[in-house]
């Protein structure tokens, strides 16, 4: 959830392993029939509908409203709207509130996490994944060293600093894992330029495109040795997962 918009052609068309990945974390949500769900940063809505077929009754919120104007195209009969998550509010509580790939987006905890918890039922769980402590370290350096100025847009968590936020706020914490997860990206060749351009288009900003052409060439020729193996890229992935219970 993002407070720029994104490109949500881009992003169903070259970042599908973000949701597909995502559905590992619907078994530990195991959404029931009949719950109430909220999908925290739904994207273009591929798991709020997956959640939806599970029988719970879901709803999608996400900061960008050209991610929400796709889902909505996508799944009409689901609710979808616009919100952030350090400020949004709801109607009524929800059992569960399910969060994938988004909260390394958003470098106020403190605020999302709040909103989190009044958005549950007492005893409702938190379920996430996002980008952890090291994630993306190879990619993250390399842009840095080229553009020194430009601040990090991300928030990548020890289990031990998240857990420690979400425990006063009043959740008790039963399950965080922190892990790698080398991860493929598609179009070959072209797979690291579709990414810097989806998730690290801020690192590149103020430049022209004879700029942003040497600067990815030079990207990729650092990352190389790592990244690239048989013609793939494979980003250097690093997933903090938690479930939380408001107490």
């Amino acid at each position: 959830m993002l407070k720029n918009q994104w490109d949500a052609a881009l992003y169903e068309s070259k970042h599908s392993f973000i949701w597909q990945y995502g559905e590992e974390l619907l078994k530990l949500l195991s959404p029931q029939p009949g719950e109430y769900i909220l999908d925290l940063g739904c994207g273009t809505g591929q798991l709020t509908e997956k959640i939806a077929l599970a029988g719970a009754v879901v709803m999608g919120i996400d900061a960008s409203s050209t991610m929400i104007e796709k889902a909505r195209h996508n799944y009409p009969q689901l609710q979808f709207a616009v919100a952030d998550a350090r400020n949004f509010q709801v109607e009524q509580p929800f059992d569960a509130v399910f969060s994938n790939a988004v909260l390394h987006w958003i470098p106020e905890p403190d605020a999302v996490i709040s909103c989190i918890h009044q958005a549950l039922k007492p005893g409702g769980r938190f379920v996430a994944e996002f980008g952890g402590k090291g994630n993306v370290k190879a990619i993250t350096q390399a842009l840095s060293s080229l553009s020194p100025q430009t601040l990090s847009p991300w928030y990548f968590p020890s289990i031990g600093e998240y857990a420690s936020c979400l425990e006063q706020h009043g959740f008790e914490v039963s399950y965080a894992v922190l892990f790698d997860r080398p991860t493929p990206l598609l179009d070959g060749d072209v797979g690291m330029v579709n990414w810097i351009e989806m998730f690290a288009s801020r690192f590149l900003l103020g430049l022209s495109v004879e700029q942003k052409t040497d600067v990815i060439q030079n990207i990729e020729h650092q990352l190389k040795p790592m990244l690239y193996q048989d013609g793939v890229w494979i980003a250097d992935y690093r997933r903090i997962r938690v479930v939380a219970l408001k107490a």
